[in-house]
């Protein structure tokens, strides 16, 4: 699957995206992330692998346990695919404006 697809698909799940959301602020460790989010800690697990894989978290060892923060270039590969679309539209809109002042100025 390809970068952005991979992201989309881990952001498809409301579960992914609170765990994403409490990792934002700060590095949580797994029994941390399971403690707000209610679903099992081993779903809790494969939450974090999926997000993980899609390069959107990042696991960090410390002593005997994972913290997970947010990785921002897997966040880079989401924002370049939007801004891409904003680009289109963007220029779309300026066609459109140009081509009707030009019309105004004929009639």
């Amino acid at each position: 699957m390809d970068p952005v697809g991979a992201v989309l698909a881990a952001l498809a799940d409301p579960t992914r995206r609170e765990i994403l959301e409490r990792v934002r602020a700060q590095p949580l460790s797994v029994g941390d992330i399971a403690k707000t989010v209610s679903v099992s800690r081993p779903a809790v697990s494969q939450h974090l692998r999926v997000l993980e894989d899609a390069g959107l978290l990042r696991c960090h060892k410390r002593g005997r346990h994972n913290f997970y923060e947010v990785d921002r270039e897997g966040l880079s590969a989401l924002r370049s695919y939007v801004e891409s679309f904003w680009d289109d539209v963007l220029g779309a809109f300026h066609a459109a404006a140009v081509e009707e002042a030009e019309r105004k100025k004929r009639h």
